[in-house]
């Protein structure tokens, strides 16, 4: 029997008085692997950070795991990748200490790491092919390098529920396939994930359902379309700003 891990109803999003995602209602059930597909400025990445509490809704609800958001508290569910955020952060940390980071969540942070947190972190390493860096620097490594490392941070955690925002964005082949075999691992092993993505690339296998956002709605809800127009241009450029600082809960899951 599969359930609901995400509810958005209604949801309405605005800024500076502007509206971003117009009354909006999304459903991921458990075991689902949803894309947010949508151009620049649709309010895709809005919407995905608007069912994790990132930014305020306008009006309208959202529900995780079937709790009212403003009463959920178990963020050790949830693995959260932000858009095109670097790993290394200027903190001279080395690769399995930032995917160590991830299982803050689960322990909590007085708590000294044991064999169970050793062995979540070399499985996730392994998951997305960086077991052989463990030990450098993360400012040491390239940009998809650096993605994957904020991947199997939240891999770490042992979520139920994966969220990423455009997590192939600008990486490197390899990278996109090592977090497409890591992805297919998460998700037969029984895990929920929903993400933004502009292209989708080695992950399209994987999805079981796509959502299209335009001008703030749902203009689809379905199977994955096939890419028209300037979107199936290679050189299509696809650049968001950032979003709201993420809180302490996501950020360690």
């Amino acid at each position: 029997m599969t359930f609901p891990v995400i509810t958005v109803t209604h949801g309405v999003v605005g800024y500076d008085g502007r509206p971003v995602l117009r009354d909006v209602s999304l459903t991921v059930t458990a075991g689902e692997v949803v894309a947010v597909l949508g151009a620049n400025g649709s309010g895709k990445s809005t919407l995905i950070r608007a069912a994790l509490g990132l930014v305020p809704l306008a009006a309208g609800t959202v529900e995780l795991f079937g709790i009212p958001l403003r009463r959920f508290r178990q963020w050790g569910r949830i693995g959260y990748v932000p858009q095109r955020l670097g790993a290394g952060g200027g903190v001279p940390a080395t690769v399995r200490e930032v995917v160590a980071s991830g299982r803050l969540a689960r322990r909590g942070v007085l708590r000294p790491p044991g064999r169970a947190d050793r062995e979540a972190v070399d499985a996730a390493l392994r998951a997305v092919g960086l077991a052989d860096r463990a030990g450098d620097p993360v400012a040491t490594l390239s940009g998809g390098q650096q993605q994957r490392t904020l991947i199997a941070r939240a891999l770490a955690g042992r979520p139920e529920l994966l969220v990423l925002d455009e997590p192939t964005a600008g990486v490197d082949a390899a990278s996109q396939e090592a977090f497409a075999g890591a992805l297919h691992a998460f998700v037969a092993d029984g895990g929920t994930v929903l993400l933004v993505a502009h292209e989708l690339g080695p992950l399209r296998p994987l999805i079981s359902r796509a959502v299209v956002v335009h001008h703030g709605g749902i203009a689809h809800d379905g199977a994955v379309p096939e890419p028209a127009g300037h979107h199936a241009e290679p050189d299509h450029d696809h650049v968001h700003p950032h979003g709201p600082d993420e809180p302490a809960g996501l950020w360690s899951s």
